[in-house]
This record gives C-alpha cells, structure tokens and sequence, in this order.
C-alpha cells in the first residue's frame, strides 16, 4: 500500500511539471530562456547541485550530485546521487533517463524519472566555460544551480538567484544544498 501511494505521488508530481502553464514575466525583468549554441559533448560530466527550488524528492538532500553521458542513440543517461537528510544519510540514486527535444536546441530536454510522465528540462543559463549552470523548468516551479565544484563563489550564486528571482522564480524555496567532502 505504501509502495503504491509513493507511486502515486510521484506520478501527480511529474504529471504537474508537463501541464503547469508558464509564466510570463513582466517588463524589467530578465527572462531566462533555454541557451543558444549548447555544446552537448562539454555540458555532459559531474554536476554539483548548488541550490535548487527542490522537488518533493530532494527537499532533504545533501551532497546532491547530477551527473550526464551521452548515449550513441541521443539518449542521456542521468545518474542523481545524494544522501538523505544528512551527511551520513542513507545514499540515494535516481537515474532517469532524458533525450534532448527533437526539433529543439542542446539545451531543451525531455526528462523522465517515471514512467508514463516526461518533464521539460531547460538550460537556462550557463558559463562560457561550462563552470556553472541554472536549469530551470517552463512552470518555473523548480530551479537547480549546479556547479563542476561542490562550492561557489557567494557573490556569484548571488548574481545567478538574482537571475531566477529576475525572471519570475519564486526565490524564497531556494534551498542551498550542504556538501561536505572527505
């Protein structure tokens, strides 16, 4: 029983990130769009989660990390691994599957974490040197700043929240994820 109620919310969760309607932000503010000209190959790697407007399933984690490789079949896998509610939590993996829109640009993705619900998935931001990046969804809902280090500058993580609050993200659910390394 338990099992099927965790399904359940999992599926009401996904379906909601496909039908939520996005938002437009008014004028004076910066509206992150998914990025031109995304090289796939320099984006795939070990992506630390910074902070995140978290979904139910990340809400407690720690040393969250996203890690992306390229399948020859255009597939991504995505591995998710953190630990849950502390340091030493119990490890966690997810590993949903993605596949970069057709007809769209490198940065726009279907994502997938369960079957039948797919999620869109939108680079919306990213270095030049592929260092950081903000990931965002169309619902504006959820929102990840990740980084190729487990820390970031402080003025500019400031400069990035700016960016989301600027473009219509709802900034007081940013939750800064703790990571500590041996």
């Amino acid at each position: 029983m338990l099992k099927s109620l965790k399904r359940l919310s999992a599926s009401i969760f996904f379906l909601s990130l496909t039908v939520s309607p996005s938002l437009e932000a008014s004028s004076g503010r910066q509206i992150l769009r998914p990025v031109d000209n995304v090289q796939i190959e320099r984006f795939m790697g070990q992506w630390y989660v910074i902070s995140h407007i978290p979904t139910f399933i990340e809400r407690k984690s720690y040393n969250a990390v996203e890690t992306y490789s390229m399948n020859e079949d255009g597939q991504i896998d995505v591995t998710f691994t953190y630990r849950k509610g502390s340091f030493d939590g119990p490890k966690r993996k997810l590993m949903p599957k993605a596949f970069l829109k057709k007809g769209g640009k490198a940065s726009e993705w279907d994502i997938q974490l369960l079957w039948p619900f797919w999620s869109d998935y939108q680079i919306i931001d990213l270095d030049v040197d592929y260092q950081w990046t903000i990931i965002g969804v169309p619902s504006k809902r959820y929102a990840w700043i990740m980084a190729r280090k487990p820390f970031m500058d402080r003025d500019l993580h400031r400069k990035l929240v700016i960016k989301l609050k600027d473009s219509g993200y709802n900034i007081r659910k940013l939750r800064i994820v703790p990571h500590k390394w041996d």
